[in-house]
């Protein structure tokens, strides 16, 4: 039965802090314990409004477990309740990934921690592959004829992009985007424009992962790379690698890997700006505009931006395997690659395989294997 009475406050952040913490598994678990809460045991949303949320906050660039979250979290609670929610759903691992970038990327960090990072890093590259592919099934799913042609294209585009330009896979995101945009529009439509501030570096790459990233979560890896790695040189690839898969161990959204990158360039307060500004737009779009959700989902142009947008997001997260991959050194590594790949072609959780690499990792750290130089 639906409730219509808010709950309070403090409700809000015991049972969203509670999902942050046991939330291992990315967007998949957090959807689900999301509704489980909200429509099966509180009676907060109806089935029919949770369904259309969820597909709206996949309209919208950033983290969409993340506005799902922060969504029905101001459903149960009210502005208050979004705001303090949203947290407690983010912190939790956002604390977990701040702690371990610091060990990780310290002078002389630990043994264990390398071939920790190292074995999950292994098997990372295997997720990777998995979500893309399984999201370019439901992207391509069902198109034809020339829509489908263009999709194609697209999903080449973001490839091509990640793994040939870097930094370009956001104009590119956005060129698939407005291009599709073009051919679908009625002739009474006006043609659209984009401006983009000039920010520092760091605020500028966490902006584009909060709010330029179509496509979900994994779309920031190829965004963060291109700055932390081959632009600026915060980190080595191994040690990118190595934050992808703490980004992946840890419960909590696959955004907050961003912090790492942060605590890389900049220590402590680098990770907190850097997670504050990309997880700042998750909150104003659904502070701001989270009433709107419904219209936004029936959107032609809404819809057809994410046409070009989405299948070109496919490609850059399918092209982000090939320079994670780069970052493999060692043999032990690639069997771990190979077992992982295996797991989750038999339909395994992703987070067993990660885990499954990092005690590859100590085993292999036991057994006196090398570790990946950083």
């Amino acid at each position: 039965m639906l409730s219509m009475e808010r709950a309070p406050v403090s409700v809000v952040v015991r049972e969203w802090g509670r999902i942050g913490f046991v939330g291992f598994g990315g967007p998949p678990v957090h959807v689900a314990l999301l509704r489980d809460l909200c429509v099966e045991r509180r009676g907060w949303m109806s089935a029919r409004e949770f369904e259309d949320a969820n597909a709206a906050c996949g309209l919208l660039p950033g983290p969409a477990s993340t506005q799902l979250a922060i969504y029905c979290a101001r459903r149960a609670g009210g502005l208050a309740g979004a705001l303090l929610g949203g947290l407690a759903f983010i912190l939790p691992g956002l604390v977990m990934l701040i702690a371990l970038a610091a060990v990780a990327l310290s002078d002389e960090p630990p043994s264990w921690i390398r071939a920790v990072g190292a074995g999950a890093a292994a098997a990372v590259v295997a997720v990777v592959v998995q979500a893309g592919l399984v999201l370019a099934g439901s992207s391509l799913g069902g198109l034809g004829g020339a829509r489908l042609a263009r999709a194609v294209a697209y999903v080449a585009a973001g490839a091509a992009a990640t793994v040939l330009a870097g930094v370009g896979v956001v104009i590119v995101l956005l060129a698939c985007g407005l291009i599709e945009l073009h051919v679908r529009r009625r002739p009474r439509d006006q043609p659209a424009a984009a401006h983009v501030a000039t920010l520092p570096a760091l605020v500028w790459m966490a902006f584009k992962v909060g709010a330029l990233s179509y496509g979900g979560g994994y779309v920031i890896i190829p965004l963060m790379q291109a700055d932390a790695v081959d632009a600026y040189g915060w980190m080595t690839r191994s040690e990118f690698v190595d934050a992808v898969a703490y980004g992946q161990l840890t419960p909590g959204p696959v955004v907050q890997t961003v912090a790492a990158v942060g605590y890389a360039a900049s220590g402590l307060g680098g990770a907190l700006l850097a997670a504050a500004v990309a997880f700042s737009p998750s909150f104003l779009i659904i502070l701001v505009g989270g009433r709107r959700f419904e219209r936004l989902r029936t959107s032609v142009r809404a819809r057809a931006f994410l046409d070009g947008a989405g299948p070109a997001a496919v490609g850059a997260i399918l092209g982000a395997a090939v320079p994670l991959a780069a970052g493999i050194e060692e043999a032990w590594q690639y069997a771990v690659l190979a077992v992982a790949a295996l797991a989750l072609a038999a339909q395994r959780p992703a987070i067993l395989a990660l885990v499954g690499g990092a005690l590859a990792g100590l085993l292999a750290l036991a057994l006196g294997a090398p570790l990946p130089s950083n």
